[in-house]
C-alpha cells in the first residue's frame, strides 16, 4: 500500500471533489429518504449532489494546481450553484477549506493545521449562514467534526479518519436532539450528506475508504408518513404559512447591506441561509464576498425577492412552491414525478441536474441493469426517462417491466437525443397530471428537428457520396447529409439545412473534442443570416459528437 501523503495538493483536491459527486450520487436516494426538516420534501440529496457539481464545473475550468486556486474555485462555484438550505451550508463547507488553505505551510498543499483551520472555519462559517440553528443538523455535526481535530497533532491520514468517524458517530446522535428526526426515525439527511464528503476524503487521502455500519434509522415510505408522524414540529411550515422556498444571488453589495437583508428576511420567513462566496477572505478570518447566495422560506415570495433588490442586484432568482409540492403527495399517495436523462459529458449532465432532472451517465457503455439501478436511485414512484437514443426498444421495454414489478410507474419518452431532451425538459411541469405532462415533453421532444457533427474514422458510402477518414460527417438524425473537409463549413452547412423548414431557437451542445471557435463561429453564421433565430450555445463534453444541436 502506498504511504498517505502529508499534505492535499490541487489535484488531490480535484479528486475528491469529483468523488464528493460520486458519493452523493450513489446515496442520493437514501438522503432524499431522510429528508424531513425543515421541510419534508425529499430533495436534500438531490441539492447536494446539484451544488457538489456546481463547485466541480468552476474547479474543473480554472487554471491553477494550487489547493488554495482549486478550494477558491470550488467554493464560487458552489456558492452560485447552491440548491436548498443543504447545499447554501455545503457551500460554506467548501468556503471553510479555501480559507484553510491560507493556514498551512504552503497554501498550495493542505497540510495537517491547515485541515484542522479548515473544519474551524467550515464550522463557523455555516453556524454564521443559518440564521436559528438547530441542533441535530448538518450544524451540529460540523461542529463535532471540528472539536474533535482541533487540538490534535496526528498525521494527515489522521485526522481525516477522525473527521469522517466523528461525522457519522454524531450523526446517529440526531435524532435524539431534534425531537422531529426522532419521531420520524431518521438521521439528519444534511449530516448524512456531509458524512460521504468526509469518506470521500478518506478514500482520496489514504486510499481507502472507511465501511459504515448501516444507520440505525429506517426510510420513509414516502413524504406523506414524514407528515403524519411530524405534525407536531415546532418548524411546520403548513401550519406557520409558509408557503415558497425562495432563492437568488445577490452582487453589487457589502456585508452592512447583507446584514440589513438577513433582518428582513427573518421578518418575513424562516429558515433564512445567506452564504458568501470567499471573495476577499483572508488569513485570519477576515470575511470577504462578491456574490452571496440567499435561502428563505416565506408566505410571500415577492417580498422576499424585493428585499433582495434593496440589497443589491439579483440573479438566478428560483421560487417554489411547497403547498402544491404537499397537495400532489396528499392526493396521490406519491411524491413528485422525477425525471431521469441518460447524458454523456460533464457540461451536459450539469444542464440536467441544474433544472433537478436526474442524470445516468452515458459516457461509457449503459446496460439495462444500469437504468434500472438509476430508475431506483431516483427514490420516486413515479418517474419519467428521456432515453436519448442511448438503449434501444426492447431493452426500454425489459427495464419497463422490471420497474414496474418494484410498484414505479416509469414513462419513456420518445427523445432520441440530448437536445430532444433539454427541449423536453424545458416545457416540464410536476404541477400538471402525469399524462398532460408526458404528452407536452414528448410532443416538445418530437418537434426538434436535431443533428450532429463527426469525424470519419473510416471510408464509407453514405446517403450524400463517399467519405475519407478525417472528413466531418453532418447528420440530420442519423442520416448523414453532409461530407466536409472543414469542421466550421461543414456545421454551418448542416445547420442552414435544418433551418430551411424554419425555427426560432437553435441549441447547440459543443462536444469534448470541439472547440469554443467553431460554436461561436457557427452562432455568428446563424444570427448574421437569420435575424429572428436565437442561439444558445453550451459545453456539453459528450465524447462521441463535435457538436449537437437541435432546432425549434
Amino acid at each position: 500500500m502506498l504511504e498517505a501523503p502529508d499534505a492535499i495538493d490541487g489535484p488531490a483536491l480535484r479528486r475528491w471533489a469529483h468523488a464528493c459527486v460520486a458519493g452523493l450520487d450513489e446515496h442520493c436516494a437514501e438522503i432524499n429518504d431522510l429528508n424531513v426538516f425543515p421541510v419534508p420534501d425529499a430533495d436534500t440529496g438531490t441539492n447536494l449532489l446539484a451544488t457538489m457539481r456546481a463547485a466541480v464545473r468552476a474547479a474543473d475550468t480554472v487554471d491553477g494546481d494550487g489547493a488554495d486556486v482549486v478550494a477558491s474555485a470550488l467554493a464560487r462555484g458552489a456558492v452560485a450553484g447552491a440548491r436548498g438550505n443543504s447545499g447554501a451550508i455545503l457551500s460554506q463547507v467548501l468556503r471553510g477549506v479555501a480559507r484553510g488553505t491560507a493556514d498551512s505551510v504552503d497554501p498550495g498543499r493542505i497540510d495537517g493545521p491547515g485541515l484542522r483551520s479548515a473544519l474551524r472555519y467550515a464550522s463557523e462559517l455555516a453556524l454564521a449562514a443559518v440564521s436559528r440553528p438547530m441542533d441535530g443538523t448538518i450544524v451540529t455535526v460540523l461542529a463535532a467534526v471540528s472539536a474533535a481535530v482541533s487540538d490534535s497533532d496526528a498525521t494527515l491520514a489522521a485526522l481525516v479518519r477522525t473527521a469522517a468517524d466523528t461525522a457519522a458517530d454524531a450523526l446517529r446522535r440526531t435524532p435524539a436532539q431534534l425531537d422531529v428526526l426522532g419521531a420520524a426515525g431518521v438521521v439528519d439527511a444534511g449530516g448524512r450528506g456531509l458524512v460521504v464528503i468526509l469518506d470521500a476524503l478518506v478514500d482520496v487521502v489514504t486510499g481507502q475508504a472507511p465501511e459504515r455500519a448501516p444507520l440505525a434509522s429506517r426510510r420513509r415510505p414516502d413524504v406523506a408518513d414524514a407528515e403524519s408522524v411530524c405534525t407536531d414540529r415546532p418548524v411546520a411550515h403548513e401550519a406557520a404559512g409558509q408557503d415558497y422556498e425562495v432563492m437568488y444571488l445577490v452582487s453589487d453589495t457589502d456585508a452592512d447591506r447583507i446584514a440589513v437583508l438577513r433582518t428582513v428576511l427573518g421578518e418575513i420567513g424562516d429558515s433564512v441561509v445567506i452564504v458568501g462566496d470567499g471573495h476577499g477572505d483572508t488569513a485570519g478570518g477576515r470575511e470577504g464576498a462578491a456574490t452571496w447566495s440567499v435561502h428563505v422560506h416565506c408566505a410571500d415570495a415577492g417580498a422576499a425577492v424585493e428585499a433582495g433588490l434593496v440589497a443589491g442586484r439579483l440573479s438566478d432568482v428560483r421560487i417554489t412552491c411547497f403547498v402544491l409540492d404537499a397537495t400532489r403527495t396528499a392526493t396521490t399517495g406519491r411524491g413528485p414525478r422525477a425525471v431521469l436523462s441518460i447524458v454523456a459529458g460533464d457540461g451536459a449532465a450539469d444542464l440536467f441536474a441544474q433544472e433537478g432532472a436526474h442524470v445516468l451517465r452515458a459516457d461509457g457503455p449503459v446496460t439495462r441493469a444500469d437504468l434500472l439501478a438509476a430508475i431506483r436511485r431516483t427514490g420516486r414512484r413515479d418517474v419519467m426517462v428521456l432515453p436519448n437514443g442511448v438503449l434501444p426498444a426492447p431493452d426500454l421495454v425489459a427495464v419497463g417491466a422490471q420497474a414496474r414489478a418494484d410498484g414505479r410507474d416509469v414513462v419513456f419518452l420518445p427523445s432520441s437525443s440530448t437536445v430532444q431532451a433539454l427541449a423536453a425538459l424545458a416545457v416540464h411541469d410536476p404541477d400538471r397530471l402525469g399524462v398532460d405532462d408526458a404528452y407536452s415533453m414528448s410532443e416538445a421532444a418530437a418537434a426538434t428537428r436535431w443533428g450532429s457533427l463527426r469525424i470519419a474514422d473510416q471510408r464509407a458510402l453514405t446517403y450524400v457520396g463517399t467519405c475519407e477518414p478525417g472528413d466531418c460527417l453532418g447528420l440530420v438524425g442519423h442520416e448523414v447529409v453532409v461530407i466536409e473537409p472543414d469542421v466550421g463549413t461543414a456545421g454551418r452547412r448542416l445547420v442552414e439545412l435544418v433551418l430551411r423548414a424554419g425555427g426560432e431557437l437553435v441549441t447547440i451542445l459543443l462536444g469534448e473534442k470541439a472547440t469554443d471557435e467553431l460554436g461561436e463561429r457557427i452562432a455568428e453564421h446563424l444570427t448574421s443570416r437569420n435575424p429572428g433565430v436565437e442561439v444558445m450555445v453550451y459545453r456539453g463534453g459528450q465524447g462521441c459528437d463535435l457538436l449537437q444541436f437541435g432546432v425549434e
